[in-house]
């Protein structure tokens, strides 16, 4: 299907400078655009490439300047990423999506199954699950006992629903993803082994929720593990037990946060953070990359980064100085060398 730069420019409420007429089918990125393709551009980083770029249309934000002529036709919007965003949301929206029930799939016939739903061969569906109208479950996903998931839920192949959860309206969760794995929780014994805590709750996921491949969420040892409402979590992330992840938050891959710590709203956190058990973190706390978080964050919207976690001014500061500790060290040895050369003179 062939759109115009007029066509997509009154859809984003964007303005054309070039050629309105011009036509695309496709997409491709900005240092590899080809004609009739789109592409965007929002991070200076990419600034040098819309010049030779090919591609018949590239949207770009209101405020970008170009420094040479450009041979695209441009669409000048607020913000270019959030419009191509929306371009790729309506394109994946238009695609056909599968219905009904393969005969190779196993469900229990106390399950209850909406309308327009899809579920694909080798599909578990077990005993009082209720399933909301247009959910698609792949191949080899397990929805165990009492399980309810919301309308236009998707789980790729190979999800694992424990029993009793709760999966809102419009959740993804990706290939490998677990809801409901038990928590870690052993209680030491005199023998120095360990005994297992049953862990008696489940997982809540509101509406809005998407979760990336292998990830897992681990049911509350009592009550529910929660995950709000908009919350994005990336691959290979790890929730534990009676945590709770506050409204819009995002988390990006092998981060991990321990058993009954609660995450503000709209806090993001970066690769690789570990934030300790039973801590509260305010709102809008951003971590960076490779933060340790051994203590509660009571101030609101701060970026923090390092181990323990710092402000994120004072971290660069103390990264300079530990940079130059070899230095140092050597400035410090050659006065205290001298120091003794003075006290030797004084005492002769």
């Amino acid at each position: 299907m062939e759109f115009t730069a007029q066509q997509i420019a009154d859809f984003l409420h964007g303005q054309i400078q070039g050629d309105p007429s011009v036509k695309v089918s496709n997409f491709s990125k900005i240092e590899e655009g080809k004609l009739g393709t789109l592409t965007f551009l929002s991070n200076p980083k990419y600034n040098q490439y819309i010049y030779d770029c090919q591609a018949s249309i590239v949207l770009v934000n209101k405020d970008f300047t170009p420094e040479k002529e450009i041979s695209s036709t441009l669409i000048r919007v607020d913000d270019a990423y959030q419009s191509l965003a929306t371009l790729l949301t309506l394109v994946d929206q238009a695609k056909p999506r599968k219905t009904g029930v393969s005969p190779l799939a196993f469900i229990s016939d106390s399950a209850v199954i909406g309308e327009n739903a899809y579920i694909a061969p080798f599909a578990y569906i077990g005993e009082n699950v209720v399933i909301a109208p247009n959910a698609t479950i792949h191949a080899h996903c397990s929805v165990e006992d009492g399980v309810k998931l919301g309308a236009n839920v998707t789980l790729f192949s190979g999800v694992k629903i424990y029993n009793s959860c709760v999966i809102g309206d419009n959740c993804t969760l990706h290939s490998g993803c677990v809801i409901g794995s038990d928590g870690f929780g052993f209680a030491p014994v005199e023998d120095g082994s360990y005994s297992k805590i049953p862990q008696m709750g489940n997982v809540v996921l509101e509406d809005d929720v998407e979760i990336g491949a292998n990830s897992v969420v681990d049911r509350a040892t009592m009550g529910s593990t929660i995950i709000r409402k908009g919350v994005k979590i990336d691959n290979l992330v790890q929730i534990a037990h009676n945590v709770e992840v506050g409204v819009n938050t995002v988390i990006a891959a092998q981060t991990g946060i321990s058993g009954s710590t609660k995450l503000g709203k709209r806090c993001i956190l970066a690769g690789q953070v570990g934030i300790a058990g039973h801590l509260h973190i305010a709102d809008g706390t951003i971590f960076g990359a490779q933060t340790g978080v051994p203590s509660s964050v009571k101030k609101p919207n701060q970026t923090l980064q390092g181990y323990p976690a710092l402000p994120i001014m004072t971290f660069q500061r103390a990264s300079v100085v530990y940079k130059n500790l070899p230095e140092i060290q050597k400035q410090i040895l050659e006065l205290q060398k001298q120091i003794q050369e003075l006290e030797n003179k004084i005492k002769k």
